[in-house]
């Protein structure tokens, strides 16, 4: 069976309903789904705060979840691109708020010698599952 490779990029900083349906909704996009789960210095870089979780948490909950085939630490440099480059995927799945990294990654795809398919999740109930709402969230839903 051949490989159509799926790969989300996010913090996942404490996994909420949201989590769990974005990453539902990109297994759908093809048959083999890789979760790049950002560094801390990434995340401070982006968003002016560490997360809560330590990097090592949010790989293993990550894991966890049935329709992940593969978690991947990302890059540690801002727009290096190279583990996008060293899996290639087929099909981009980017959530709903995810807009700054589709237009960051469409910019890359104009110079790339290879190209994938960008897609926008829906939301799932985005005003009640949203990270920056739920800054209590502990521990992965089951």
């Amino acid at each position: 069976m051949i490989r159509k490779k799926v790969m989300v990029f996010g913090v996942f900083d404490g996994l909420h309903a949201g989590h769990h349906e974005f990453l539902h909704q990109a297994k759908q996009c093809g048959n083999y789904l890789i979760a790049i789960v950002t560094p801390d210095n990434v995340v401070q870089e982006l968003k002016g705060k560490r997360p809560k979780l330590t990097i090592a948490e949010r790989f293993e909950h990550l894991k966890d979840i049935d329709h992940v085939d593969a978690v991947v630490v990302g890059d540690n440099v801002l727009g290096s691109w190279y583990v996008l480059d060293l899996h290639r995927p087929k099909v981009i799945a980017l959530g709903y708020d995810q807009i700054r990294l589709k237009d960051e990654l469409e910019r890359y795809f104009k110079n790339a010698d290879w190209q994938a398919d960008i897609k926008l999740m829906h939301a799932h109930e985005g005003d009640k599952y949203h990270s920056s709402i739920l800054k209590d969230v502990k521990k992965p839903i089951q």
